[in-house]
This record gives C-alpha cells, structure tokens and sequence, in this order.
C-alpha cells in the first residue's frame, strides 16, 4: 500500500502524456488494423518510453543530488506544464478531432516499420520534454525510492497504451473515429494534468 500512491501517480501522469491524437498513436493503430508487424512496433515504442523514462528519472536524480535546490525549480516547471497541457486537452474537447487509421503509406517490410517507429518516436522533441523534462522531474518529487516506483506506473501505462493500439486495433479504430470518444478521453486527460500540475506547484511554493 505504500508504493500505491507513486504507482497510481505514474500510471496516470504517464496515460495523460502519451494520449492524444499524433503521428506515433495513428501509425501504431494503422499497423493493427493492416495487421503488420504489430508486435515489433508495439514493442519499439514502449520500450523507447522505458529508456526516456527511467533516463529522465536517473538523470535529473543525479542533477538533484548535485544541487538539491533544483527540485523546486523542477517541479515548478513540471506542474506549470501540466498545466499547459490540462489546457490543450480542454481546447480539443471543444474543438474534437478524429483519428484517421485507415489510410496512408502502402504496405511496408518489417525493418521498414521499425524504423518509422523508431523515427516517430526519438525524432519528435515533445517526447524529451513530456518524458526526460515533465516525467523526471515529477518523479523525483517523489523521493529517492518512490521515483522508480513512479516510473515503473508511467512504463506500465505506455505498455498498455500501445499494447491497446496496436492489437485491440479492430475494435479501438471505429470508436477512436468518432470525436466524441476524443472528447471523453480527452477530458480526463484535462483533469489528471490539471489536477496533477496543481498539486505540484502546491508542494513547491507552500
């Protein structure tokens, strides 16, 4: 019961950054409805997650032990990007997309498939703020043994993010189609990264 409270904050800071609409989630839906290397996709993105993950936790660990005072700096800057994040999700619950998985490129070879999503996932700058910046920080905010306990709940929840995509695709894709399902999940995204970035600004200034 003592490491529920860091895992279930991971499990939730980690689902509220990965999901939204972007090139990486379509791929990764595309590939399981075509049914095409789904499991060396999956597995490339969650493990890339994993490395990003616990690099962000090791690293700026390092930094924390070095200067103590950054922890508030770092998790300033952490809770006010969730924040900024709360707000983005909120906007699209007012203005909902949809995620088109059915068309795109033709049929590709299985390398071919690894490397897009090798590319989609360590060329994309978001995913060093969202993972190395936002999720170590948070994480470190935890202390030195509830962090990995963090980080291990943010690495579960990519797992099943995209484990979810890639072979739950045949029936995720005609509800991932509607908008309004992007409302719904969007909206809880909103609340957790709201909630979330409050508390933490919180536990730094008071």
């Amino acid at each position: 019961m003592t490491y529920f409270v860091p895992a279930f904050a991971g499990l939730l800071t980690g689902a509220g950054l990965i999901i939204a609409i972007g090139a990486q989630n379509i791929f990764v839906l595309r590939q399981g409805i075509r049914r095409e290397h789904v499991l060396a996709v999956v597995a490339v993105c969650s493990a890339s997650d994993v490395v990003l993950i616990l690099g962000g936790v090791a690293g700026l660990g390092a930094l924390v032990t070095a200067y103590p005072e950054i922890v508030g700096v770092a998790t300033v800057a952490g809770g006010a990007y969730l924040l900024v994040l709360a707000a983005m999700a909120a906007r699209r619950v007012v203005r909902p997309a949809s995620l088109d998985a059915t068309g795109g490129a033709a049929s590709a070879g299985r390398w071919a498939a690894i490397g897009t999503a090798v590319a989609l996932t360590w060329l994309n700058p978001h995913v060093y703020l969202d993972t190395l910046i936002t999720l170590g920080a948070i994480a470190n905010s935890h202390g030195p043994q509830d962090k990995w306990v963090f980080a291990a709940g943010a690495c579960v929840a990519s797992f099943v993010w995209f484990a979810a995509l890639g072979f739950g695709s045949a029936r995720l894709a005609p509800l991932f189609a509607k908008p309004r399902a992007w409302q719904v999940l969007d909206t809880l995204v909103a609340v957790v990264m709201g909630v979330l970035g409050v508390v933490l600004i919180g536990s730094a200034v008071f």
